[in-house]
């Protein structure tokens, strides 16, 4: 037998699973449980998520490197601590949303790092991106202090993020994860348990942002040949998305790249960080990615032209137009 599907409280079906990989698709939670929460990390995505989970009518406390207050950052509800330690004392829960692996390491390790403030059997989520190396660390930091470690990286842009339809990839020691669900069940329309060691979740993260990174490269090349044939770059996202693939998450992307947004959901940095960690995963696990190193290459020609900054798919787009121009 697999586990149960529950979709607003209500079981809707098994999923098979293995003894290794517990698998579960949740939309509503079936029991809700308030908890004592400090939140580090308030960029765009941070500050969504702490607005769902107060929402939830969670506890919430949060401090972030670049001090605003909780009305500037539009969490009016949430309390602002002056430091990490104050935020993290009295918690039962730590959640982290990190730009990087450096920025985590920062908040998490030294005399005033959330592993030495962090009450003994209190919980910290990793919600970030983080390489499988610094996920490894924290697991055994966490251990040997006495605390728990449950990854959780999100899919998901900070729009998804506000309304709460966030998909979660989370891994731990499975009473944790169970005991930490209230929590994100609060941020996500779903969740998918892949294991029972927390570093896994992150090497799950890292695989995934690899296909948005490779879809993305194949949209962008599609318009550039389409462009040159005449034809019109949205209709053909439309026509072949709903002929080949039906797929809101194609159609959403290739919007995006056609008609940038204002402000960046995720920037090429941010892509070419997750593709390095990728690459560097796989050759500690002994294997080679070809695709991952082309892509790899994309976004460093990105980033030489200035379009760090800029939105992912965007730069990647831009990248490809660039490189389409043959000289006659």
């Amino acid at each position: 037998m697999g586990e149960r599907a529950v979709r607003n409280g209500e079981v809707v079906g098994s999923i098979p699973t293995s003894s290794t990989i517990h698998t579960f698709f949740v939309r509503g939670a079936s029991r809700y449980i308030p908890m004592k929460i400090a939140f580090l990390g308030l960029g765009k995505m941070g500050t969504a998520v702490v607005g769902r989970l107060l929402l939830a009518g969670h506890s919430v406390t949060v401090w972030n490197r670049s001090p605003k207050s909780a009305k500037e950052l539009g969490i009016p509800a949430a309390t602002v601590a002056p430091s990490i330690h104050a935020a993290v004392e009295n918690c039962e829960v730590v959640c982290t949303m990190l730009a990087n692996d450096e920025a985590t390491e920062a908040v998490a390790f030294g005399p005033h790092g959330l592993l030495a403030a962090l009450p003994a059997n209190a919980v910290h989520i990793a919600l970030g991106t983080l390489s499988v190396a610094l996920s490894r660390r924290l697991m055994e930091s966490h251990a040997q202090a006495g605390q728990r470690y449950v990854a959780s990286p999100v899919f998901g842009r900070p729009n998804v993020a506000a309304q709460g339809r966030l998909w979660i990839v989370a891994a731990g020691d499975k009473a944790t994860v169970e005991h930490v669900r209230s929590v994100l069940d609060a941020i996500g329309r779903g969740l998918t348990i892949v294991g029972t060691e927390p570093w896994q979740a992150h090497a799950f993260k890292l695989g995934g942002n690899f296909m948005i990174t490779a879809m993305v490269q194949t949209l962008s090349e599609a318009f550039v040949y389409a462009s040159a044939q005449g034809l019109d770059p949205e209709l053909f996202l439309k026509t072949v998305n709903e002929a080949l693939f039906q797929s809101p998450f194609y159609l959403a992307y290739g919007q995006v790249m056609l008609h940038p947004p204002e402000h960046p959901g995720a920037t090429v940095l941010l892509a070419e960080k997750d593709t390095r960690l990728l690459r560097e995963a796989a050759a500690t696990a002994g294997v080679r990615l070809g695709l991952s190193d082309y892509l790899e290459q994309q976004l460093l020609t990105a980033i030489d032209n200035d379009m760090g900054l800029m939105d992912w798919a965007v730069g990647q787009y831009r990248v490809a137009e660039r490189a389409s121009k043959v000289d006659k």
